[in-house]
């Protein structure tokens, strides 16, 4: 019995020694997940919440109490200044801006000067704040200044702080106290924390791959594992967004010491004007042009038909995630050398570099304050100050509900003059402008006007019997053809406004997308599985073409020419930059002929590596002779 009380005396230690500590700052932690849930999950808090707080605070009252006394007590004072300031800021965002902390919040942080701080104090610290839930916190504040004040409080009552403590400590109270209390308590202690390492062990192995991951990127494919590390503190958000900028900030450097390495030799702006769209989660499988049956490209079928629209049949993405397209497509970089792509140039730096104005116009990746980390991968490098000088020369400022609002501010910039084309094969004002649209992305119901719905589920009855009994599947993919159908009148509308131009268009999504493929109950991608034959079938392929316009066709009728003779090569999407190089006439060492879709010296037979992990054009091969052997089995 002795034993037992003294093993629970040692683990009640902690806690007796940082009562308050613990009592309080697993009050926050608890307030904190309540304040910035949704309304509609704050029922359940988080799972198994209650228990990982238990630990996390434990640790660190274990942590606290080896440290000696008078250490400690500045210690706490400091972790109590830390932990408070952190749980306002983050309850404060979720109440003001729908967002916790995060990476790109972060950011902008660090790139906010003097005069926008105050600006943004002047502007969000409003008495509105009294009836915020940021409020709670400050009343734990409150609550906890008074206690921490007791022995001043007292006095200041004219009570005697000794006697009111010896009070609370009489009689049966002590006995309990000293001869009870502790080796229950201990025992329950003890029992609560080999309970929470079971029910946590998850999310802090999750965690911890989060904070040892060695770039943005793998952190971003570690989040697409539905098992991933959940940071459902303040300070583990915060910890968490400072790593993340950490990453970020070592790409950065290694892209900004490439860009100074950037060296154009000559340019002979053989395509004075190119347009580079680039989608979003486009399917092949849902597309008209290639074979679909519902009529979602009737535009882009009839410019196909006039002569100038050619489509590339074997096309396919190097990534089925968006940053990470993002990041080898602007980058010279390719699939199979050596490095990664934040050692070689970007694209846009080239044409800068060569005479070429960049204009970017994107509806995805402006720097935001709710922004998910999918978008901050993606977009670091080019929301980063020097590096977005060093590629664009004009920009958009904010993102729009429909891609519609890209053809707005491109016909703005046109309006006012900062956009001037070039004419009859004049290269006066070369330009590349790249349109980057949300396209396709989920949720498929948002990404077109309700006005601009055609299809419905029951639609989908005849056309997909498998499903026939499920509506909100046949829903969803009503909604994902009426985005296609949406994104064909936008990538039209851009064509449209290069029509009587000297320019060339590019069409190229980012990936494909799965939307309850036949024999799959996929929606979106599935990051986290290894890459087999439908997989790649359904997220890589994408659709691929080239417009021209009459005049640029009827002035380059060589790259016309190309253009049409390389419409069923194999190519991956990674190697796009030097396609785009070479139509604009720009000689550099970055420059490689091999890696040009239209170019005699084009490499069809490359490696076409998915996810730096399976070859596409072998996994294809395997399953064409699997379904030869079927048939010949079945003949």
């Amino acid at each position: 019995m002795r034993i037992i009380r003294r093993i629970a005396r040692l683990f009640m230690l902690p806690l007796l020694k940082n009562g308050v500590f613990f009592v309080t700052m697993y009050i926050l932690g608890i307030l904190c997940a309540y304040l910035t849930l949704p309304d509609n999950g704050k029922a359940e808090v988080y799972d198994n919440l209650w228990l990982e707080l238990f630990l996390d605070l434990y640790v660190a009252c274990v942590i606290l109490a080896v440290i000696p006394r008078k250490v400690r007590l500045w210690v706490r004072r400091c972790l109590y200044v830390i932990l408070y300031g952190v749980a306002i800021t983050d309850v404060f965002c979720f109440w003001k801006f729908g967002s916790v902390i995060t990476p790109s919040m972060l950011m902008l942080v660090g790139e906010t000067d003097s005069r926008e701080a105050g600006e943004f104090f002047s502007t969000y610290l409003s008495p509105d704040v009294l009836t915020s839930p940021v409020m709670w916190i400050i009343l734990l504040i409150l609550a906890h200044i008074v206690i921490g004040l007791r022995k001043p409080v007292c006095r200041l009552l004219g009570i005697n702080y000794r006697k009111f403590r010896a009070q609370l400590n009489f009689g049966f109270l002590r006995f309990f106290h000293r001869y009870m209390l502790y080796p229950e308590c201990g025992v329950l202690v003890m029992a609560l924390l080999v309970w929470s390492c079971i029910t946590s062990w998850n999310n802090k192995k999750g965690l911890a791959q989060l904070m040892t991951a060695n770039s943005v990127g793998t952190i971003e494919h570690i989040l697409t594992n539905p098992d991933h590390g959940n940071t459902y503190l303040p300070i583990y958000r915060l910890m968490f967004s400072m790593y993340s900028n950490h990453l970020a900030s070592q790409q950065v450097e290694k892209c900004v010491e490439a860009s100074q390495r950037v060296k154009v030799d000559s340019c002979s702006f053989r395509s004075p004007t190119i347009v580079l769209i680039i989608g979003e989660s486009y399917s092949k499988a849902h597309c008209q042009l290639y074979g679909y049956p519902q009529k979602d490209t009737p535009r882009q079928r009839k410019l196909e038909k006039s002569g100038w629209l050619t489509k590339f049949n074997d096309v396919v993405s190097c990534w089925n995630l968006t940053s990470f397209v993002f990041k080898n497509v602007l980058s010279m970089h390719v699939v199979g050398q050596k490095g990664e792509w934040c050692d070689y140039p970007l694209f846009p730096e080239l044409f800068r570099k060569a005479g070429y104005q960049v204009t970017f116009l994107t509806n995805q990746f402006l720097l935001a304050a709710g922004q998910a980390v999918y978008d901050f991968s993606g977009g670091f490098f080019l929301n980063d100050p020097q590096l977005s000088k060093a590629q664009f020369d004009l920009r958009n400022t904010q993102l729009h509900p429909y891609d519609d609002g890209l053809l707005s501010d491109y016909d703005n910039f046109l309006k006012e003059g900062k956009i001037k084309l070039s004419a009859n094969g004049k290269h006066d004002h070369p330009n590349l402008i790249i349109f980057h649209l949300i396209g396709q992305h989920v949720s498929y119901h948002t990404r077109y006007p309700k006005d601009r719905s055609k299809w419905h589920a029951d639609d989908y009855k005849e056309l997909r019997p498998d499903i026939a009994n499920n509506g909100y599947k046949r829903r969803m993919i009503a909604d994902y053809d009426n985005a296609c159908l949406y994104n064909d009148s936008i990538v039209t509308q851009i064509v449209k406004r290069f029509k009587n131009k000297d320019a060339i268009v590019i069409y190229m999504p980012d990936h494909g997308e799965e939307i309850y493929e036949p024999g799959r109950n996929i929606l979106c991608r599935n990051h986290s599985s290894a890459v087999d034959w439908p997989l790649a079938h359904y997220e890589f392929e994408v659709p691929f073409w080239i417009w021209c316009s009459p005049k640029y066709a009827h002035r380059q009728p060589q790259v016309f020419e190309a253009i049409k003779e390389a419409k069923n090569k194999r190519f991956m999407t990674d190697a796009l930059p030097h396609m785009l190089v070479w139509l604009a006439g720009i000689s550099s060492k970055d420059y490689h002929p091999q890696y040009n879709l239209l170019s005699p010296e084009y490499d069809e037979m490359r490696p076409r590596i998915l996810k730096n992990s399976v070859d596409y054009d072998q996994l294809r091969s395997a399953n064409n002779a699997s379904q030869g052997a079927a048939l010949k089995k079945k003949e």
